[in-house]
């Protein structure tokens, strides 16, 4: 895996500040092959609810206004990682309760688990 122990501590504590305690992470695509060099840092985040600034959680939403909670905390955490980590490409994809997307699967199924 090519992220250091302070890139993982930092991704970690920038998924919990944006979605909330208990959110899985995943870490896949080229960074978990320690053979390639260079390349994006691909996640997958698996929050445990999804809950507002306010406090709101996601099950008093209606289902039109939980994709744009998730991308607002979506934005909150890369704007975390580049706080700490400085300008890089990181994509995030946010994973949802039944969720059959092929990047998801990949994910869970070649990626390394950091939180």
């Amino acid at each position: 895996m090519r992220l250091t122990p302070a890139q993982i501590d930092t991704t970690r504590q920038a998924a919990t500040a944006a979605f909330g305690q208990g959110t899985s992470v995943w870490l896949f695509g080229s960074r978990v092959d320690d053979t390639k060099k260079g390349g994006d840092i691909d996640l997958l985040v698996c929050p445990k609810t999804l809950t507002s600034e306010a406090g709101t959680s996601s099950t008093n939403l209606d289902d039109t206004a939980k994709p744009a909670l998730s991308f607002m905390q979506k934005i909150k955490m890369l704007n975390l990682l580049e706080q700490q980590l400085g300008e890089r490409k990181i994509d995030i994809v946010v994973e949802h309760p039944q969720d059959l997307r092929p990047i998801v699967e990949v994910a869970h199924t070649t990626g390394i688990r950091l939180q």
